[in-house]
This record gives C-alpha cells, sequence and structure tokens, in this order.
C-alpha cells in the first residue's frame, strides 16, 4: 500500500516515542511517506497533491483532534484514509477495533478494508468523537492559558478547572429543537457524542442512537457552584457525571440557540479542538461519505 502519513509530532506518542512513525511506516511497505504537519498546512492541497502522486490511503498519526481535521478534508474521496493510535485517547482508533500499538495497528489498516461511513458535523465542520459547549470547553480555554505561563503540571490542571469555576456566573438559558421537538433547558454543559465506545468507556446509554447515524446528548443538571465544581473535577479526569445529574437526547438532527433575540457566538470544543462558532448550532450527519480503513477481523466496531 502506497501510504501518506500526515503526522502530529506534538501528539502523544509521537513525543514520546520518536521511532513509533518508522515503525508503522515499514509496516506499510514500500512507498510509505512520512509528511509532519503545521498549523499552515492546508490539509485539502496537500491531500489532493499526494493523490495525484499516486498515494493509495491517507494516515492520520496523531491525537483524535488530528483524525478530526483530516477527515474534514477526506470527506467524499475515493481514498480511504486510515488512523494511527498515536494521541493520548485514542477514543476513534479504539472505537475501529484497532491495536493501540501503532506497528500493529498499521498492518491492521494495510491488510484491512475500506467502509464508508458518515460522521458528525457542526456548522459544517466535521468531528468524530464529541462537540460540547459550556463549562468544559471554558475549563480548556483557561487551562491553555494557564499552562503556557506555568507549564504542564497536575497541579496546575486543577487550578484552571477551579478558576474557571469561580468565574462561572449562570447557567446557559438555551432551546434545542432534536428531530423538530424543542426543549428549554437552563444548562452549564451541553455534551454531544458521536462514539459508542466513548459511551461505553463512562458507562453511558445511547450507543444505539449512535449505530443509527444520530447523536446522543446529554443536557447536564448542575445549579450550584459546588455542583459546577464537583462536575468540572469530574470532566478533568476525563469521566461523566452520574446518571442522575443529566438529561439524554436523542436525535438525528440539532439546532441549539440560546433563548431570547441575542445569539453571541458558542465557546464550543470538538474531538479536543475548541473555536467561536456562530449561533445557532446546527448538527447533522455529513451528506458525503467517509472511506474509513478498518480491520477485517473487527468491522463490527465502526459504529464507534
Amino acid at each position: 500500500m502506497r501510504a501518506v502519513i500526515l503526522a502530529n509530532r506534538q501528539s502523544g506518542t509521537n513525543r514520546q516515542d520518536a521511532e513509533a512513525l518508522d515503525r508503522a511506516c515499514a509496516a506499510f511497505g514500500e512507498g510509505c511517506e512520512v509528511i509532519a504537519l503545521d498549523p499552515d498546512t492546508d490539509l485539502s492541497d496537500l491531500i489532493d497533491h499526494k493523490i495525484n502522486e499516486g498515494a493509495e490511503a491517507v494516515i492520520s498519526a496523531g491525537g483524535d483532534g488530528t483524525a478530526m481535521a483530516i477527515a474534514n478534508a477526506m470527506l467524499g474521496r475515493e481514498v480511504p484514509m486510515g488512523v494511527l493510535p498515536m494521541g493520548t485517547f485514542n477514543y476513534f482508533t479504539r472505537g475501529l477495533g484497532l491495536s493501540e500499538v501503532p506497528e500493529e495497528a498499521a498492518a491492521q489498516l494495510r491488510d484491512g478494508e475500506p467502509r464508508d461511513i458518515r460522521i458528525g458535523q457542526v456548522n459544517g465542520r466535521a468531528f468524530l468523537n464529541n462537540a460540547s459547549l459550556g463549562v468544559y470547553p471554558a475549563i480548556l480555554k483557561k487551562r491553555e492559558a494557564i499552562y503556557d505561563r506555568w507549564g504542564r503540571h497536575r497541579v496546575v490542571a486543577y487550578w484552571s478547572v477551579i478558576k474557571t469555576i469561580l468565574q462561572t456566573q449562570h447557567r446557559m438559558k438555551l432551546s434545542i429543537t432534536a428531530d423538530g421537538t424543542t426543549h428549554e433547558v437552563k444548562t452549564p454543559l451541553v455534551f454531544i457524542a458521536r462514539s459508542a465506545y466513548q459511551l461505553e468507556v463512562f458507562g453511558l446509554n445511547g450507543a444505539e442512537t449512535i449505530s443509527e447515524d444520530g447523536f446522543a446528548t446529554f443536557v447536564i443538571h448542575a445549579r450550584s457552584r459546588m455542583d459546577l465544581l464537583r462536575l468540572a473535577v469530574t470532566l478533568a479526569a476525563r469521566k461523566m457525571p452520574p446518571r442522575q445529574d443529566f438529561t439524554l437526547i436523542r436525535a438525528h438532527d440539532l439546532v441549539i440557540e440560546h433563548q431570547g433575540k441575542a445569539q453571541p457566538p458558542f465557546l464550543t470544543a470538538f474531538d479536543g479542538e475548541k473555536a467561536r462558532l456562530s449561533a445557532p448550532l446546527r448538527l447533522s450527519m455529513s451528506e458525503a461519505p467517509l472511506r474509513i480503513l478498518t480491520p477485517k477481523a473487527t468491522e463490527d466496531h465502526i459504529a464507534a
């Protein structure tokens, strides 16, 4: 397989094991090429160029955020995309049934089969695992600023949680229209899941909705600052709150907007990345398919 590996050198595995990419590339065989990405890379142009040169597969080597960005550029293409587990959590690759050892995953992709799937989009931007708005994106934003000043330490991470909670004044007043039915809610956090595997890890319902090309949307119930603090600490540990602390909304199409006339942008997180997106937020499944390489023996995992 003539594979081109698009690598995020700052992802977890790439930072810790400089030779992991070389071993993965060797597993694909002769003709494999590794290209390091930078923030200014135009993925669509780069992928066009490599496919014109004869690339038979485009492989993401990084975390879920890297896979999300490459997936956005790969929608509707005949050449398949593969994903190597080289980030911190790798929910997407684990959901596909890939090994967490990069060279083993590369061999699975080399011998795998392409399959067309649909992925989630929020205001036209693709995501693979989840999207959220409210206190969690705010925590991620505050954490990055504190990391830049004080470095990446656990104490710093928890301080970012506390500082965000201290600055959080109100729950969001939202209208969530799910498949035509509108829900008026007050909440500090909306978490929209597209990974059945991630829900299984957290012990949450909703996987069957995802397998039917829908969204499992969790509206969190936190009414006091102390509730918010407990919620934020739970999220900082990459866990979800107890079942009684949220409402699950199942839908194939979602529109999320502020109650009232004012519609400021939403700070939104998706697959670990952040952006301010104009309201209303419109979530739907991609019209164009993503052709994804899956291991032959574990295709049933594709619903994740």
